[in-house]
């Protein structure tokens, strides 16, 4: 397996700058026909157990991934205040930004974006932009948010019913953020697909007597990505 390399040094969120993301790790076989990136959730940055697993599981699988960290969530590394993020509609010119700097730097590749929880919930507002200007071939959810737990009527639904772009989510069938019975009655177009995570909850664990185990939730979530952008990458 490889080990996940720092490629930029993370900076202040005030000297960021949109060249390229505050900071940065590249993974997976640099030649590959696709590229994934991913963006982490609101508490938890790129370095998080759960963004370290899944992406040597998905090298595994000879997926090349760039995780990138938002400004506020960099900042931290540099000893700056732990503060709230910023709400993700402000979050999306940064995400443009990175995937233009990504794309510059790897012309030949197809990219996918993504990302954990929030990270994923940014790029699903971006993905049919760059969708139809053709910068992407789709978009990866881990854990989406389709509501806070506290406030389950208050959907972060309305751009996904008119999702135009590919769209893979995976999710634990009782993720607090949206469950498979919850997510089941909405009307969501038929370019989302779902990859159920059995008895998983939002970073994808089951319950204890469930029968399932963390381990192999995140290797068939690995498994389902892998397909996902085989697939897509093939067709466009």
């Amino acid at each position: 397996m490889k080990r996940l390399q720092k490629v930029t040094e993370p900076v202040s969120a005030e000297a960021t700058t949109k060249a390229a993301p505050a900071f940065r790790i590249d993974s997976g076989p640099s030649a590959a026909e696709a590229r994934l990136i991913l963006a982490h959730g609101a508490g938890a940055g790129i370095t998080s157990s759960f963004m370290e697993s899944f992406a040597a599981l998905l090298g595994e699988r000879g997926v090349t991934l760039t995780l990138f960290e938002f400004a506020y969530m960099a900042s931290r590394r540099e000893g700056g205040p732990k503060r709230p993020p910023p709400k993700a509609e402000k979050l999306i010119g940064e995400y443009r930004d990175v995937v233009s700097a990504i794309a510059a730097e790897n012309p030949r590749q197809k990219l996918f974006i993504g990302g954990k929880s929030m990270g994923g919930r940014v790029a699903s507002m971006l993905a049919d932009e760059l969708y139809e200007e053709k910068k992407i071939s789709g978009l990866v959810c881990l854990g989406y948010p389709f509501h806070a737990p506290s406030t389950p009527d208050k959907l972060r639904t309305e751009h996904l019913k008119k999702l135009r772009c590919p769209a893979l989510i995976v999710q634990g069938e009782r993720d607090p953020f949206g469950t498979k019975s919850e997510i089941k009655a909405m009307r969501l177009p038929r370019k989302i697909t779902f990859a159920w995570m059995s008895d998983g909850d939002h970073d994808f664990g089951p319950r204890g007597n469930s029968g399932f185990t963390r381990k192999g939730n995140l290797a068939a979530a690995a498994d389902a990505v892998a397909a996902f952008i085989a697939e897509h990458s093939a067709a466009r």
